[in-house]
């Protein structure tokens, strides 16, 4: 009767148990998880996977993505041994922890150490629970044990990572290496590790840069910890101990602000952006051009960018000295701004005339008062140097020479060019370019600027500029010949250094815009180009501002931070005529279009000039250009007429491929001819 009894309730004991553990077990299944998936905060990184800038989360916290691998072995070997030493072997609640922590408190009256394992410390932060109600220590219990069942111990351990609080709004391993150690977490010593152990316990009242005494007490007792449950030496231990406490919280990387901002602004889901800067450039560009207003108007800003236009890749992009700087307007990006670009655009002009078969750089061009239909440009100090060299004008920035070359080549066509470098451009409302465009009479941007200089330092074609680490831009267009573009480099860099600089052959141009509102400089080597903007983001006047004198330095002290000499430029190519003016043929030696008019009074073609050659360019017009005479005009090619009552002194025309002859016949019957061809 006894062993039937015994062997009765041995029977229910064993059902119970085996009931129980299947209700905790279909308990455990039930348990609803919160989202495993964290937010982060957006990061930006260089083309080195280097942080540039980081953005916060909900709430203005900071919690940045991490992941297990790339947190140094010792800070989750010294938190393991500290926090929860069996945490690789228990399946979420340690039992013996448990009894050991609830046998200390029933002994001594107080809390003598916690029973909660890391994964419970990880349910806790998940669901951003209480630590002393039992009803939350239940809840806690129950989601440990599920996230065990969910996840590997690495991907509960990197939970902690990115949750655990290490005071104020600071949030995960990551933003507290930054702020407390100015380092990412992949590379910690030993005091660091402690600390960043010992932290998490009593955040606020840990926090280095507040109780530092605090701190430095948690973190010793962490390395005591790590004498015994680590490998850590003796002596390793005493050397963390003397290392000091951080007392001053770092500020987060904020490099490339803006750039950074217009990455995220164009993909706003995007978590992680790899850029194409260079994370110590970019630090050195930003210092520079700090350095640069420092000691000038409050209100005046800078702007700097490097190009490598061998690739197109950027590899510094810097809008403003400071991004929070309310007077200067920090937080506008200028070299994203409408500015007019004064003469930076001259090489262009002169590239084109060289293409359109007008001027070799050792042309004779007159540098004399003009008017052409009314307009009447001055040079720059309103004195006219007599006839000088193409090179001579261009390297002097001389006005009247440049306009004379675009009153022939045309506005038309310097803005297609402009299109083939893939600017864009912003004209005064309801206006056709006109002649004023040679002298900054446009709105362009600096970063726009910085593609047309790519493509003259490349040969002539448009550099597909692009920020983004693995975009193919793809090729861009020709702009001028190879031969034109080698002899824009080669004149540039027979521009005047600043005072004080080196004579490098660097080929570079500044320009001023109308009233000193801009004061741009941008220069090239055989690999570079490097645009520096100075002037007021709010497009005031700054007067006494000049390309010459305020940005032309800091445009040489830039290309110094790319090494001792700039990259050599190529050779010469085998098109390239080396000739002095008298070596040249006689319709290169001199350019003097305003004197040669067939007929006083009558018609006179302006564009093209006797004898040109034109690029033809399938489904695009020939541009055509008549001074003087009597509108309405007929405009005939080997005496077909190809444009008939046309009042616009600048026409596009439809004509084919060949020789031929381009005549205009006005009103009165007046005409004038030129011999032209259209090449391929």
């Amino acid at each position: 009767m006894i062993r039937q009894i015994a062997a009765t309730l041995a029977l229910l004991c064993a059902t119970f148990f085996v009931g129980t553990v299947l209700w905790v077990d279909d308990w455990i299944d039930r348990t609803e998880l919160p989202p495993l998936a964290l937010e982060t905060g957006v990061e930006v990184l260089d083309r080195d996977g280097d942080l540039l800038r980081a953005y916060t989360v909900e709430n203005g916290r900071w919690r940045l993505p991490i992941s297990y691998d790339a947190v140094d072995p010792t800070f989750i070997e010294m938190l393991v041994a500290y926090e929860d030493r069996r945490f690789w072997t228990h399946p979420g609640v340690d039992i013996r922890a448990f009894a050991r922590a609830a046998y200390q408190r029933i002994t001594t009256g107080r809390v003598i150490s916690g029973g909660s394992t890391l994964t419970m410390q990880v349910a806790r932060l998940l669901e951003d629970s209480g630590t002393g109600a039992w009803g939350g220590k239940i809840r806690q219990i129950r989601l440990a044990l599920a996230l065990e069942r969910h996840l590997s111990k690495e991907e509960i351990l990197t939970l902690y990572l990115h949750l655990a609080p290490y005071g104020g709004n600071l949030e995960g391993v990551r933003a507290a290496t930054l702020t407390w150690f100015g380092t990412e977490p992949d590379r910690l010593t030993a005091a660091q590790s402690a600390l960043l152990v010992a932290i998490p316990q009593a955040p606020n009242s840990r926090r280095p840069d507040r109780f530092p005494e605090a701190a430095e007490i948690a973190r010793n007792r962490v390395l005591s910890r790590a004498v015994t449950f680590t490998d850590l030496t003796e002596a390793q231990i005493a050397w963390a101990r003397e290392e000091p406490i951080p007392t001053e919280r770092r500020p987060f990387p904020a490099l490339a602000a803006h750039l950074a901002d217009r990455a995220l602004l164009e993909r706003p889901a995007q978590g992680t952006h790899h850029l194409t800067l260079d994370r110590d450039l970019q630090a050195q560009m930003e210092r520079l051009a700090t350095r640069a207003v420092t000691g000038l108007d409050p209100q005046i800003s800078a702007a700097i960018m490097v190009m490598d236009h061998e690739t197109g890749a950027l590899l510094a992009s810097v809008g403003s000295p400071d991004y929070t700087d309310m007077p200067r307007d920090g937080f506008v990006d200028m070299t994203q701004a409408v500015r007019s670009p004064g003469s930076a655009l001259k090489p262009l002009i002169y590239g084109l005339a060289m293409d359109a078969g007008l001027i070799h750089p050792e042309t004779l061009i007159r540098d004399r008062p003009i008017s052409i239909a009314g307009y009447a440009p001055q040079n720059f100090d309103e004195v006219f140097r007599g006839e000088v060299t193409a090179s001579e004008a261009l390297q002097l920035s001389l006005n009247i020479p440049a306009v004379t070359l675009l009153n022939e080549v045309g506005p038309h066509q310097m803005l297609a060019a402009m299109g083939r470098a893939d600017m864009d451009v912003s004209l005064p409302l309801g206006e056709e370019p006109g002649l004023a465009i040679a002298l900054g009479g446009i709105g362009t941007t600096m970063e726009d600027l910085m593609r047309l200089y790519a493509g003259i330092a490349r040969g002539g074609v448009a550099a597909p500029l692009h920020w983004r680490e693995g975009e193919d831009a793809g090729e861009g267009q020709r702009i001028l010949s190879y031969t034109a573009a080698w002899h824009l480099g080669d004149m540039l860099s027979g521009v005047v250094p600043p005072p004080n600089a080196p004579r490098v052959g660097l080929s570079y141009k500044t320009g001023t815009s109308y009233g000193h509102r801009d004061a741009w400089a941008f220069g090239f080597d055989g690999q570079h180009v490097i645009g520096v903007w100075m002037g007021r983001a709010d497009g005031a006047s700054v007067p006494g501002a000049f390309g010459a004198e305020l940005s032309a330095p800091l445009l040489f002290e830039a290309f110094a931070h790319l090494g001792d000499r700039p990259t050599p430029r190529p050779a010469p190519p085998s098109g390239a005529l080396t000739l002095t003016n008298a070596q040249l043929p006689d319709t290169l030696r001199r350019f003097d279009p305003i004197a040669d008019v067939a007929e006083a009074g009558g018609p006179a073609i302006t564009f093209p000039p006797e004898g040109a050659v034109l690029a033809y360019q399938p489904g695009l017009p020939v541009m055509a250009r008549v001074a003087e005479g009597q509108a309405p005009f007929t405009w005939l090619w080997n005496g077909a007429p190809v444009g008939v009552g046309l009042r616009d002194r600048e026409v596009a025309l439809d004509i084919g491929l060949g020789f031929g002859e381009l005549t205009v016949i006005d009103a009165t019957g007046r005409a004038e001819s030129r011999a032209v061809e259209i090449s391929q």
